[in-house]
């Protein structure tokens, strides 16, 4: 696919911000469920598959839906692009 400069750094910014999104979104569910989670005696916390829910849910499932995420936004949002300079003849 043959883009003008203006088009390739169109796309190289909204791919850019998209992933900074997905980051901080990510933030917000680990930082939610690691320090909502994880408040008060360790003796009270509920577990899955042997780790606290704390910790579970911040980085084994959030990691798992992040990764997800990203498949996705790959696939569906980025484009290939060219980066090298045609030379002109």
């Amino acid at each position: 696919m043959k883009m003008s400069e203006k088009e390739k750094n169109r796309q190289l910014n909204k791919e850019a911000l998209m992933t900074l999104g997905l980051y901080v979104i990510f933030f917000i569910w680990w930082y939610a469920f690691g320090y909502g989670l994880s408040g008060g005696d360790p003796g009270n916390f509920t577990y899955i598959m042997g780790l606290p829910s704390w910790f579970f849910f911040s980085c084994v499932l959030g990691w798992i839906l992040v990764s997800i995420a990203v498949l996705f936004m790959v696939k569906k949002f980025f484009v290939e692009i060219d980066l090298e300079e045609d030379e002109k003849a």
